[in-house]
């Protein structure tokens, strides 16, 4: 049986690019924000501490939704399974981009992110 490994998941909204018309650079730095802050909110973590203990052996998985509205969703998924995470607000605008999580299992998500799919461009 494979080992199952720590992942940060972070969720993008899709609409940033298509009705917004944020550029692909823009939406990256989202994600680096997101999951810098995540790591730095939750250091004290034990699952976080595992997780930086290995640079080499870091996963992440960047899923996609819809927009606001499906992102927040997300969010209230996370936040019932008790899973630490980090929303994203880019400000001045004061937009809610991105989720991401702390350092996780996949297995403990369970269906927090069933209604995400890997993000492409």
């Amino acid at each position: 049986m494979l080992k199952e490994h720590l992942t940060i998941f972070i969720i993008l909204r899709k609409d940033l690019v298509k009705s917004l018309g944020w550029t692909s650079g823009s939406i990256i730095a989202q994600a680096c924000h997101a999951s810098t802050a995540v790591l730095h909110q939750h250091s004290s973590l034990p699952s976080t501490k595992e997780y930086l203990e290995n640079l080499e052996q870091m996963h992440k998985v960047v899923l996609e939704t819809k927009n606001e509205n499906s992102l927040l969703a997300v969010a209230n998924n996370l936040t019932e399974l008790g899973i630490p995470h980090c929303c994203w607000i880019e400000n001045p605008e004061n937009i809610k981009t991105c989720i991401a999580t702390a350092p996780v299992l996949r297995s403990d998500l369970k269906d927090a992110l069933k209604k995400c799919s890997l993000y492409r461009q």
